[in-house]
């Protein structure tokens, strides 16, 4: 049974250190990062070799292509989109559409590659005063809108045969700090986070896969972030919202989060996470979060298969007409 884990690597190439290690963890899949990617035949190369390293041919490839200006994916082999915060200038009508055109023109870039899952939507809300580590990744600030965009980039993930996941759920909007260095504490009343934060995620509770959030919501738990907390996970995400996918951490080597990497894993696990997700491609740290991580739950494999059949048919798409139209609704 594979690792309930998905690791990052180092270059461009697997090494043969990496593969090594991979074959003998034998993790959930992997996740790719602007250091992997060069051009399109050096990715796909990559992403063979790092299945091959698992044999298994359908190990989850991940990666955070949001448009704006978090893309691994670079030119000039591959296009920037428009973040959300300028699609949702456009008024409801053009930005749903500019929404699903962004995204299933990114599902047409991964797909070719052999990447299967995209770390998209944010469904993050622009909370005025926050830590600008969201900022123009985040569609509004209105919970309905955000969604509602949100569901138009899943519809074109899953038409061009990629999985979305939906983050940084329960919401990471109200931070006041960066959890890439430090822990937010977000100190807004259960009936705001209800109506707000967590409303964005409750209309997108379908979605196959969801990101955890570092963040402590003192409401509910007023010690422990959202990834290592079972009140949060079970009140809130699988609770409230009623998230019933994948579940996967963000990543666990962040600063927000403190212990060795193999308290992070086993908090994490036991808090409610199905998945764990390390990035850094750190040999020691990996070495850590694969000691102390579990094979994969019978309930996470169900999640994961229910997820696998959201997926669409592969179908004919015009890619030329759909980099036009979405030329013209961006002014561009």
């Amino acid at each position: 049974m594979p690792l309930a884990a998905v690791f990052g690597c180092g270059g461009l190439v697997l090494s043969e250190p990496e593969r090594e290690f991979f074959r003998a963890a034998d993790p959930l899949g992997f996740i790719l990062f602007k250091r992997n990617c060069a051009d399109p035949e050096q990715v796909k190369s990559l992403v063979a070799a790092l299945r091959d390293s698992v044999e298994r041919a359908d190990a989850p490839i991940l990666i955070d292509q949001e448009g704006g200006r978090v893309a691994r994916l670079q030119p000039p082999h591959w296009p920037i989109y428009p973040a959300p915060a300028r699609i949702a200038g456009l008024g409801r009508k053009l930005a749903d559409e500019a929404a699903f055109l962004v995204a299933r023109l990114i599902a047409d870039d991964l797909s070719v590659l052999g990447i299967s899952i995209d770390c998209l939507p944010v469904l993050d809300l622009a909370i005025p005063g926050a830590d600008p580590v969201i900022g123009d990744r985040a569609w509004g600030a209105e919970p309905e809108s955000a969604a509602r965009l949100g569901r138009a980039n899943c519809d074109g993930l899953l038409e061009g045969g990629i999985l979305p996941v939906i983050k940084h759920i329960p919401g990471h909007g109200r931070a006041s700090v960066d959890s890439h260095r430090d822990l937010p504490r977000v100190l807004a009343s259960l009936e705001t986070l209800e109506r707000t934060d967590f409303a964005a995620f409750r209309l997108l509770n379908g979605m196959p896969w969801a990101m955890t959030a570092h963040v402590i919501y003192t409401a509910i738990d007023p010690d422990l972030p959202a990834t290592l907390s079972p009140r949060v996970i079970a009140a809130a995400i699988r609770g409230s919202i009623g998230f019933a996918g994948v579940l996967i951490s963000d990543d666990l080597s962040m600063g927000a989060l403190s212990g060795s990497l193999g308290s992070r894993t086993e908090a994490a696990l036991t808090a409610g996470c199905d998945v764990v997700l390390h990035c850094n491609a750190d040999m020691n740290e990996m070495s850590d979060v694969a000691r102390t991580a579990r094979p994969l739950t019978e309930r996470t494999i169900e999640r994961i298969g229910c997820g696998d059949e959201l997926r669409a048919a592969p179908r004919a798409f015009d890619r030329a007409a759909a980099t036009a139209r979405l030329d013209r609704l961006m002014g561009t």
